[in-house]
């Protein structure tokens, strides 16, 4: 059942399954709650209650009304969390629902933590990568000075839609300052400080968030403990959803 509910002035869409434990289900970048049914599924099935939700500027939530961070996401759910009157939750996220269960865990009372191809961890940046930045910032500041301000910020918008991720192309120009905001957090500060039970789900073949990430998690979560997938990518509970609800049942029943 989808219910609505308004937090601090955001629409905030979600979908309810399931009795039992709650377990608050959070997906990645440019999805909604229906890219990540499955997992809910396989929550549902181990006894847990699941609010699957949209998260803002996603599916059917309203935007932020300002750039949001990591820690403005993680915020607006632990308000949801206490509206709902939702105590000790599991947390499940993928991508960048993971950041923010990263954050949320790191200062809060939950019953486990489960990432999946979580985001968190600042990639290393080669020489070409700086390079192509600032070569840009360069660009940007000439077309001003060439063109006027209107048509700049036009030929702007071309150039980063040549050039940017799918995920940023298609986004409104408030949801890119958030993705460009949020994806150059570091969140290893945090890591050391959650307490609940941790699992580490991931696909050995992700690109977005490589293993090595997974591995770096591991080593700065206490207690926590890595499930990989061969051959499964960024989305490894759809490349392998039957051992993955497999694993994920034996996590929250243990």
């Amino acid at each position: 059942m989808e219910r609505t509910v308004e937090i601090d002035g955001v629409s905030l869409n979600y979908e309810v399954t399931g009795e039992g434990t709650p377990l608050i289900l959070m997906h990645g970048w440019g999805c909604d709650h229906t890219t990540v049914a499955s997992v809910a599924a396989a929550a549902t099935a181990a006894g847990h209650k699941v609010y699957n939700l949209d998260m803002p500027g996603f599916g059917k939530s309203a935007e932020p009304s300002d750039v949001w961070g990591v820690d403005d996401y993680a915020r607006l759910v632990e308000r949801f969390a206490a509206s709902e009157g939702i105590d000790r939750p599991v947390l499940a996220g993928h991508s960048f629902g993971g950041r923010v269960s990263i954050v949320m865990a790191s200062r809060g009372d939950y019953n486990k933590v489960i990432l999946i191809d979580a985001a968190g961890v600042k990639p290393r940046r080669s020489l070409g990568y700086y390079v192509k930045v600032y070569s840009f910032k360069l660009s940007k500041r000439l077309a001003v000075l060439l063109l006027g301000k209107r048509k700049a910020q036009e030929r702007i918008e071309r150039m980063r839609a040549r050039r940017g991720s799918a995920d940023y192309a298609s986004a409104s120009p408030r949801m890119r300052a958030i993705m460009s905001r949020v994806v150059n957090e570091d969140l290893c500060r945090f890591m050391p400080s959650i307490k609940a039970p941790t699992l580490l789900v991931w696909g050995e073949n992700d690109t977005a968030t490589p293993i090595a990430d997974a591995r770096k998690m591991e080593r700065l979560i206490p207690g926590s403990g890595l499930v990989s997938f061969p051959g499964c990518g960024h989305y490894s509970f759809l490349d392998n959803p039957v051992q993955f609800a497999a694993v994920i049942k034996s996590f929250l029943n243990s």
